[in-house]
């Protein structure tokens, strides 16, 4: 704890007027910042001699690009002939003409990626600018074994079946095929004045489970055109299914911590919006003080990293099917452990914000896409508001550090 406590002594108190103020006026040199992620959450069948066009939407643009590609579940030697990146020209595959980039990989343009590694690509001299579509192409020419993909993108990408390998096509006729997950790719980060990076850490309520697919609602990317004049990028690591407490889809919060968010680029801020699963799940967790202590432990893993901590209240989740006034029980205890424990640095109290006056062990109808448990866009959109709320005025939130503020402008060397 003494360590936390000098780390974050050095910190002076500007964020609100840092994150207030337009970014214009704080002109900062080029550094590296993360723009998008998605985190692994499972594997799928390996397509041999398939191209994968991923389509990712930026939060911060940049003059040059290098994306993170992923091998961390998989059982084999991944090899990569070809990764190339392009501005989307629009609805499709296709790239806007003139700029598809080849990646390299420490000068070359293919790579092998050991079997539970990531790896990153050279920069990548290509301007984007903040909220583009960039198409990742990934071009996997034999049988790597099983393929690291994140489940629910909530994104139409594409692929070119098994071929010639088209990954430097730009009219994108080949990608013939369509998928609803992302491949290989888990990140991409921009080289320019961005302050830095906030990382949304979670479950399928962070992954946008229940928004709009293609129209990038889940509240990470609402949160993102919040903080877009702040130079402020915003990172998606929400994984449906994951839990706090043990692995669930893809492993637990704690076993991921460090790969999905602490390692990212410039990261100045971790929000963490994690547990409901554990409440709800088989096993149930109904013992408070274990979440109490998980909590403890991301925010003291972060706080090593001079990274400040907020954390998200448990939204509602009555009318669901594994819903039972004991897991209810618990919920109201680890919230009011979010809210007045003093673990964290900032709280954003998601579940004031989303429950219904009338019922407070559910979601307003307003924001209920119908399972219960989600968010539709208006959810989203509230959501997004309460987390920039904790992140901008931190004094106004519960338990808040006095020195929660620079840790947002302040350079961070990770990445």
């Amino acid at each position: 704890m003494a360590k936390v406590v000098r780390v974050l002594a050095v910190l002076l108190p500007l964020l609100p007027a840092a994150l207030m103020t337009p970014a214009a006026a704080q002109p900062a040199p080029p550094s590296w910042t993360g723009s998008w992620e998605t985190a692994p959450s499972g594997t799928a069948a390996a397509l041999p001699g398939a191209a994968f066009r991923n389509v990712v939407h930026l939060s911060v643009g940049g003059t040059a690009v290098r994306v993170r590609l992923s091998n961390r579940l998989g059982t084999r030697p991944l090899r990569l002939d070809a990764v190339t990146v392009a501005l989307r020209r629009a609805a499709g595959p296709a790239a806007l003409p003139g700029t598809l980039r080849t990646a390299t990989f420490h000068g070359a343009p293919e790579v092998t990626v050991p079997p539970g590694a990531d790896t990153v690509s050279d920069a990548v001299p290509l301007p984007v600018p903040s909220a583009a579509d960039l198409l990742v192409t990934v071009y996997t020419p034999e049988d790597s074994g099983p393929a690291t993909y994140h489940r629910t993108a909530l994104q139409t990408s594409y692929l070119a079946p098994a071929g010639a390998g088209r990954a430097a096509d730009e009219d994108g006729t080949a990608y013939t095929l369509t998928t609803s997950r992302w491949y290989y790719v888990t990140g991409v980060d921009v080289r320019g004045p961005a302050a830095g990076s906030v990382v949304a850490f979670g479950d399928s309520l962070t992954d946008g489970n229940g928004s709009t697919p293609d129209t990038n609602r889940r509240w990470p990317d609402r949160l993102a055109q919040r903080l877009r004049g702040h130079r402020l990028g915003v990172l998606n690591a929400g994984v449906a299914g994951n839990r706090l407490l043990r692995d669930g889809t893809g492993p637990s919060a704690l076993a991921r911590l460090d790969a999905d968010a602490l390692d990212r680029a410039g990261v100045r801020a971790l929000v963490v919006f994690e547990g409901i699963n554990d409440i709800k799940g088989t096993p149930q967790a109904y013992d408070p003080a274990a979440y109490a202590d998980a909590y403890r432990v991301l925010v003291a893993r972060a706080h090593a990293r001079g990274i400040p901590v907020v954390g998200v209240t448990l939204t509602p989740y009555g009318g669901y099917p594994a819903w039972t006034p004991a897991g209810e029980e618990v919920r109201l205890r680890v919230n009011a452990f979010i809210r007045t424990g003093g673990a964290f640095d900032a709280v954003a109290d998601a579940d004031a914000a989303v429950r219904d006056p009338a019922d407070p062990t559910r979601i307003r109808p307003a924001y209920d896409p119908g399972d219960h448990l989600h968010f539709n866009d208006a959810g989203m959109a509230a959501v997004a508001d309460t987390v920039r709320h904790a992140l901008t005025r931190p004094r106004h939130s519960v338990a808040v550090s006095p020195h929660f503020s620079e840790a947002l402008t302040t350079p961070n060397t990770t990445g």
